[in-house]
């Protein structure tokens, strides 16, 4: 096992998890000691680096695209002191830091974990429930509604909505953005069919925030955890392509899986090897909650059809 503790916190390694606990002093942000304790699961993370500086220097860990819905929502918009991937190091420990590095490289290599993205989150996102304050309303999340009240400074069109409530299955997709030069950030909680786009300051759904100030890091928290109960972005793209395979193969037009040549009598052994890993991507693909039960049923017997006849 690998254990690097430093002031800014403690990372440990163990080959399956990369733990991490965020330091208690004051310079540690709030976001990350409001994220607390979490592990990193070793098919997570795509790669990690040691970045030497004058005095000690940064431990990083870069994940897969797609693993972490908190980076996911954030889209890269965190700074670095909230960054919960990252740790600095004192110059006492710039060796432990250096074995650290080779023994999460060693077990990535042995392992062969890809370091592509993923379609489903690999992490759980944070624990609920939160609460999250904004320039103009506070949001609050339970693990299965979102509640939005508005400040005294709100705009008139957000009062005149009044106070807000998301059930996860009214939402599509929740955004996250910091605010950038004059432009006003947001949290955004984006319902089926909405396609107005209004400014953050007059969105009923949607909180204002101005600059990354500690106290409003919370948000991203926030956010992140609604992400985590969502469907993954890229978990509705591999649907559409695997739902629109099935349906022109079913009307003859080529599927995901090349055909197989018709013949008289059951399938030849190469053309059954590529049912059956078929079978097996179905099986993943239903696991996943990518393919419905009655998708997963039709494509299902139409290969053990194909079993039967041969082609």
């Amino acid at each position: 096992m690998a254990e690097l503790m430093v002031r800014d916190g403690t990372w440990t390694f163990d080959d399956e998890v990369v733990r991490i606990v965020p330091g208690r002093e004051r310079g540690v942000h709030k976001l990350r000691q409001d994220l607390g304790e979490f592990t990193v699961p070793l098919a997570a993370i795509a790669g990690i680096a040691y970045e030497p500086a004058r005095k000690g220097g940064r431990l990083r860990l870069r994940l897969r695209d797609g693993a972490d819905p908190l980076l996911q929502v954030t889209g890269g918009g965190l700074p670095d002191e909230a960054n919960p991937y990252q740790v600095a190091v004192d110059a006492a420990r710039v060796d432990v830091a250096d074995y650290f590095v080779d023994a999460v490289r060693q077990a990535l290599m042995l392992e062969q974990i890809p370091d592509g993205p993923t379609d489903r989150y690999l992490l759980p996102g944070p624990s609920v429930p939160l609460t999250a304050a904004g320039v103009d309303g506070i949001a609050t999340f339970d693990g299965e509604r979102v509640h939005l009240e508005w400040r005294w400074n709100t705009s008139e069109t957000k009062r005149h909505w009044g106070p807000r409530d998301f059930e996860l299955a009214d939402l599509e997709a929740v955004e996250w953005r910091a605010a950038a030069g004059l432009e006003s950030g947001y949290l955004r909680f984006r319902t089926h069919g909405a396609k107005e786009r209004l400014k953050p300051e007059h969105d009923p759904n949607s909180i204002e925030l101005w600059g990354f100030k500690k106290e409003s890091g919370t948000t991203a928290l926030l956010a992140a955890a609604v992400a985590a109960r969502l469907p993954h972005p890229a978990a509705g793209a591999e649907k559409a392509l695997t739902t629109t395979a099935l349906t022109a193969g079913s009307q003859g037009a080529p599927a995901l899986t090349p055909p197989v040549p018709k013949t008289a009598g059951a399938a030849p052994a190469d053309d059954h090897d590529a049912l059956l890993r078929r079978l097996r991507e179905l099986g993943e693909l239903h696991r996943d909650g990518i393919l419905t039960d009655e998708e997963f049923t039709a494509a299902k017997a139409a290969v053990l059809e194909r079993f039967h006849t041969g082609g």
